[in-house]
């Protein structure tokens, strides 16, 4: 017969073996997790600075619609294959007061929502840093006998837009989906509009030596944005007591867009 401590011995050495499986499988989770997420986070070039607290003009942050759906909306989600994050469309599934009655038997109905854009998908996202140029500030030192110090500093107030590359049905919603994608995605600070209050400075000093002239300019980087709006016709099928939904012609059509990051600035700068 085992002895009771080899017994004991060979437990935990199978205990040590099973948490050492369960380590390694959940390290090479977490790796594959990262690296997910180093593939999709954006990264700011260095010359990318934050004017968060220093912009004169207080931009709103620009946030997506979210709407919960219903318990109803959320069964009928369900059963359907077609990805829906249109937050008006899901509304209108929560405002649906449809409610077919239990005793209606052999009853059929076809209710036409309409058709409208039910997801966005993205295909790629990628930072313009100099997507328009905001400001310009020249520092002559030609006469000088010493280094001066120049900075950054707003000469005049600076609205930039961001817009959808191409023309497209429900194009301020698409606009809301795209935004809430890209913000998702980047974790960055995206709107269709941002504003550069007039005198913005920054503390960050550029050395113009003697002899030379400096100059800086001073750009909005923007986030382009490119995938696919997926298009569908939106129907509640009643059948007897039960409701459901279903979605017909279901098309795609590319689009593309323009987002700045607000409240951030990109500076280059020169001697000559």
């Amino acid at each position: 017969m085992i002895k009771k401590s080899k017994l004991i011995k060979m437990a935990l050495v199978s205990i040590v073996m099973i948490l050492s499986i369960f380590c390694s499988f959940t390290h090479d989770i977490q790796a594959k997790e990262k690296e997910k997420k180093k593939e999709t986070t954006i990264t700011l070039p260095k010359n990318v600075l934050s004017l968060e607290k220093a912009n004169t003009f207080p931009n709103v942050t620009e946030d997506g619609e979210s709407i919960e759906p219903s318990k109803e909306t959320k069964e009928m989600l369900e059963t359907n294959k077609v990805k829906i994050d249109n937050p008006e469309v899901i509304k209108l599934l929560n405002e649906s007061a449809i409610n077919p009655s239990p005793v209606a038997i052999g009853y059929r109905a076809t209710i036409f929502l309409g058709r409208w854009p039910l997801a966005y998908e993205s295909e790629k996202t990628t930072i313009t840093t100099d997507y328009q140029e905001i400001n310009q500030n020249e520092l002559n030192n030609q006469n000088g006998d010493s280094h001066q110090e120049l900075n950054y500093n707003q000469r005049e107030e600076m609205e930039i837009k961001g817009a959808l590359t191409n023309k497209i049905e429900h194009a301020a919603t698409i606009q809301q989906m795209m935004l809430q994608s890209s913000q998702q995605k980047t974790e960055l600070p995206l709107a269709f509009s941002t504003v550069y209050g007039a005198n913005t400075k920054l503390s960050h000093f550029y050395n113009v030596p003697k002899e030379k002239t400096g100059i800086l300019q001073a750009y909005a980087p923007a986030v382009s944005e490119k995938g696919k709006v997926v298009f569908g016709e939106v129907y509640i099928q009643l059948k007897g007591s039960s409701k459901e939904l279903v979605i017909k012609n279901v098309t795609k059509q590319g689009i593309g867009a323009w987002m700045p990051i607000q409240d951030h600035v990109t500076l280059h700068f020169q001697t000559k």
